[in-house]
């Protein structure tokens, strides 16, 4: 092999190895985009169910001023007080629920960290392997005279 085909099989080792990266790159921003948009949406969701509660409460405030003001005897026994207090409950356990599944800040940077030392990994066996496997075609080469 001549050295313009060396140079030519070197280029094309390296442009086929730069190929490789970039898909791998995507396939993992394209799988971390997708959780990233997945808990987005569950924090949304979960900020909608606290505004809901911030409703509910603040008509349970003027609800039971109202009632006080009345010179209600038993306000928290009106039957749109309790009404207003179940579905505060209710929404407080589908929070309760939502968060759960939202994962915190701290456990994404440790998974994503853990890949990217698997990754790092991977690279490092690929470039052992390559090199061995070099070495043996060079070693082998000078047994065949």
């Amino acid at each position: 092999m001549g050295f313009w085909d060396s140079i030519k099989a070197d280029i094309k080792k390296g442009i086929d190895e730069g190929i490789h990266v970039v898909r791998e790159s995507t396939s993992s921003v394209m799988e971390r985009a997708e959780v990233l948009a997945e808990e987005g949406k569950k924090k949304i969701r979960a900020f909608e169910i606290k505004q809901k509660i911030q409703v509910h409460f603040t008509e349970l405030g003027g609800k039971l001023y109202d009632l006080i003001d009345k010179k209600s005897k038993s306000p928290a026994s009106h039957p749109s007080i309790k009404s207003l207090l179940k579905k505060i409950d209710q929404l407080k356990e589908q929070l309760t629920k939502l968060e759960e599944k939202i994962e915190p800040a701290d456990k994404r940077e440790s998974v994503k960290q853990s890949k990217t030392k698997k990754r790092a990994a991977r690279k490092i066996t690929v470039k052992k392997t390559a090199s061995r496997k070099g070495t043996a075609s060079r070693e082998k080469a000078p047994s065949k005279k």
